[in-house]
């Protein structure tokens, strides 16, 4: 009887295997064929893709490489971009963890007589907030971030969110741990350098892969803040390589002037594969502690 129940339990666990391992292959396929459709448009004649959309496929006769030609009209220039763009990431993902960290560490602290005050602080900030105008006028007037590299790396540094799941995350770690290190003579930064911060890989992958994609795509503050092309980072610096596209584009409509073949739809393709190409190899470099990091610092109070 024992063995039938486990010849069916077995049987079971094979069907449930094959059935989810079929359903994420669909799955992850249907994620990659936008990416792939966008990968092989972005090598394909503009006449191509308006008069024949996109295809899985081009040919010698379809191939182009006109999108790319005039995202990287000016090599120098994008690679100054991604020169900023690096170094905001690094950096801003640097000082966001260290930052966040520190500040979940503090509010888990049992000992910490005022972290319900500022844990419904923190909290109330993700509710109401001062408007666009205020905190416009605070960065520039007070904090001078007017064409500066602080203006890309400090507005974004601190997420409530995050502080949340560290706060979850190292309530997690043992006490015990804690109080042995006190015991043995350790301060509270040592604590935190050599106690919490090696328990807590799988948080600072995850935190660090929101803050990094965070930082990656951000052009908005590039945008409100810097007018000098040096600290322009590499979103905004293709933004405006597009918008100068569409706006010649539009002019030649209606003056009837002739500017060439302006790859409109091929250089939207081009400059997606530029701008998310590198930050798309974090993932499986982080995927393990991505995973594990998320679920832990969601479950646990």
């Amino acid at each position: 009887m024992k063995k039938q129940k486990n010849e069916i339990r077995g049987k079971d666990e094979i069907i449930f295997s094959v059935i989810s391992t079929a359903l994420v292959a669909a799955f992850a396929f249907f994620c990659f064929v936008p990416f792939y459709l966008i990968a092989v448009a972005s090598v394909t004649s503009e006449r191509a893709i308006i008069t024949q959309g996109y295809r899985f496929f081009v040919d010698a006769g379809t191939f182009s490489l006109s999108g790319y030609q005039t995202a990287l009209k000016d090599p120098l220039e994008i690679l100054r971009a991604y020169g900023v763009t690096i170094f905001v990431t690094f950096t801003g993902t640097l000082l966001a963890l260290m930052i966040t960290t520190m500040t979940g560490y503090v509010l888990a602290r049992y000992d910490f007589p005022w972290k319900n005050g500022f844990s419904f602080f923190f909290f109330f900030t993700t509710l109401f907030n001062g408007g666009l105008v205020p905190w416009y006028l605070l960065c520039t007037q007070t904090f001078k971030f007017n064409n500066s590299i602080r203006a890309l790396i400090l507005p974004g540094m601190f997420s409530v969110w995050n502080m949340i799941i560290a706060k979850s995350f190292i309530k997690g770690i043992p006490r015990e741990m804690i109080e042995a290190a006190k015991v043995d003579g350790a301060g509270d930064f040592r604590i935190y350098h050599q106690v919490i911060l090696p328990m807590s890989k799988p948080l600072l992958a995850t935190i660090g892969l929101f803050t990094a994609l965070s930082y990656w795509n951000d052009w908005y503050n590039c945008m409100l803040f810097n007018d000098n092309r040096i600290y322009w980072n590499l979103q905004y610096t293709l933004q405006n390589i597009l918008n100068s596209a569409e706006q010649l584009r539009r002019i030649a409509e209606k003056t009837g002037m002739k500017v060439g073949n302006l790859p409109a739809e091929s250089l939207k393709m081009a400059m997606t594969i530029i701008a998310t190409g590198p930050i798309v190899l974090l993932y499986p470099t982080l995927q393990k502690y991505f995973v594990k990091g998320l679920t832990i610092g969601a479950v646990k109070g």
